[in-house]
């Protein structure tokens, strides 16, 4: 008897067999998946983002809010064919917890176990969502959405130290009169972020380390959802009684903490189809196969199963740091002189990009991911920080304007809350309208000349005139006017601007 074990354990090890690879080909699409998804969140060029900006468009949430109904269906139709594929292949926020999960392993083995499913909470959190998606109250979506929560993580953490690891390069390539990199500004745009970034990563890095998946399989909207499809998926994972020796093994590696070893059955609804289970069983009583549509949703035995024996294989990438980069203080006249820093003026409308339509629009589509925030090559973008709408995106010119020639935010939102546009339409879409505010105006002040607003207003609405000092002074057109703030971003008056745009909450063409 010893022998034949002995035997079957030799065979059932094989490197060949069909659960290995499977096992090693969902871990490289993993590592593929996150190692394209993260540079769309740290690119400065645009150039990541143009090439690979499909990436984030095929998130769950992102496909729902933009109705693109083939990316719905597609994932739908994955997940009853393979199971939760999307949470362990696709889903960035999945892969990083696969990360702290495997530095969890490697500190203490054998560390999970099976807990029987949280259905009430589960159901909780989804109906929140829902709620929240149709009363329109984005802020809780942004909280939940597993997209925009890694998104965040890498914007507000990881960049700074990209650009830093950038900065350090191009001072190098400087000194050696080479050009392959230049220098990057980065700012901190918004410590609520921050915040929430810090909080979300640190929380879900102790569940991934002590527990796996207890984010995905009871707070993530999107795993319930899909959970509800991969019960009645065709390909499942299972267990055969007769070679179950109850050692738990597999259980105990279950990230998932789906596999019920007492009753013999694994709990789909959690299960993310990491194959990790298949590579601890000695017994080969687990396996990855086609059960067909008439078999019940609980585990099943096969009729002919192929016992293996697996080694288990770790190579999942860990992306989490964290690091503070403090930007040095600008000075002009030779350093003689410190550059004051234009204050946000009070505004009674809200500005948001060309491409939203509208603040409705915006606030109704947008999941908060700081994709676009993290694009805008200008400083423009930056989140919006009041309860209702927070970390949705809003356009203020104290670091830049919104040149005419970019539509860069437009190109990489996934979610349709900033639609695709082309530079032409950008320059007739009136987002805002100039205002002059004549206490602060540099001529009136100072009784000196200026016109730079008007000198570099691109749609030539803004024209000077005669006052009664004899002095020229703005005077604005706001039918031409579409609110880019080149105006409000070039004025030398400090630190309020002699001239800002007013927003307007529902954009129109000109």
């Amino acid at each position: 008897m010893k022998i034949n074990e002995k035997t079957n354990s030799k065979h059932t090890g094989k490197k060949g067999s069909p659960e290995k690879s499977l096992k090693v080909i969902r871990r490289i699409l993993a590592a593929i998946s996150i190692l394209l998804i993260t540079p769309l969140f740290l690119d400065f060029t645009g150039t990541w983002q143009a090439i690979f900006g499909w990436m984030a468009k095929i998130q769950f949430l992102p496909a729902l809010l933009s109705l693109n109904v083939i990316i719905i269906l597609a994932l739908i139709i994955i997940t009853l064919l393979l199971g939760r594929l999307y949470c362990s292949v696709i889903c960035p926020l999945g892969i990083m917890q696969d990360g702290f999960g495997w530095l969890g392993k490697k500190a203490k083995k054998n560390r999970y176990s099976y807990s029987a499913p949280k259905n009430i909470l589960r159901y909780i959190f989804l109906g929140i969502m829902v709620i929240a998606i149709v009363a329109g109250l984005n802020s809780m979506v942004a909280l939940l959405a597993p997209y925009s929560a890694y998104g965040r993580i890498v914007s507000s953490i990881l960049k700074p130290v990209y650009i830093w690891g950038n900065n350090i390069l191009a001072s190098w390539a400087e000194q050696n009169n080479s050009y392959a990199f230049y220098q990057a500004e980065y700012w901190t745009n918004g410590y609520g972020v921050l915040v929430v970034a810090a909080v979300t990563l640190v929380a879900l890095a102790i569940l991934a380390w002590r527990n796996g998946r207890t984010y995905c399989n009871t707070i993530c909207p999107v795993g319930t959802v899909l959970g509800f499809f991969s019960r009645f998926s065709l390909f499942r994972i299972v267990l055969d009684k007769s070679k179950c020796v109850d050692c738990k093994l597999c259980s105990r590696n279950c990230k998932a903490s789906c596999i019920d070893i007492p009753n013999h059955e694994v709990d789909y609804s959690r299960c993310v189809t990491c194959f990790d289970c298949i590579g601890k069983c000695n017994k080969g009583a687990l396996s990855y196969i086609y059960v067909g549509i008439k078999n019940s949703q609980k585990t099943s035995e096969p009729e002919k199963v192929d016992g293996s024996r697996r080694q288990f294989l770790s190579t999942a990438a860990i992306l989490g740091t964290t690091a503070a980069v403090t930007a040095a203080d600008k000075t002009v006249d030779g350093g003689l002189a410190a550059i004051e820093d234009k204050k946000i003026p009070e505004r009674k409308t809200r500005i948001v990009p060309p491409g939203a339509i509208s603040l409705r629009n915006l606030h109704t589509h947008c999941t908060s991911c700081q994709l676009c925030v993290s694009a805008c090559p200008n400083g423009v973008l930056r989140p919006m920080t009041d309860f209702e709408n927070f970390m949705q995106p809003e356009s203020s010119y104290e670091r830049g304007y919104c040149r005419p020639e970019c539509t860069r935010c437009s190109d990489v939102c996934p979610t349709g809350a900033i639609r695709p546009l082309d530079t032409s339409e950008k320059s007739s879409i009136q987002i805002g309208h100039a205002v002059w505010v004549k206490a602060n105006c540099v001529p009136v002040t100072d009784g000196v000349e200026c016109g730079n607003c008007a000198r570099h207003c691109p749609t030539g609405a803004i024209t000077m005139v005669e006052s009664e000092s004899g002095l020229k002074i703005p005077a604005v057109n706001t039918e031409r006017c579409i609110g880019c703030g080149a105006c409000e971003n070039l004025c030398p008056a400090r630190p309020f601007s002699a001239i800002y745009v007013e927003g307007h909450e529902n954009h129109r063409i000109i």
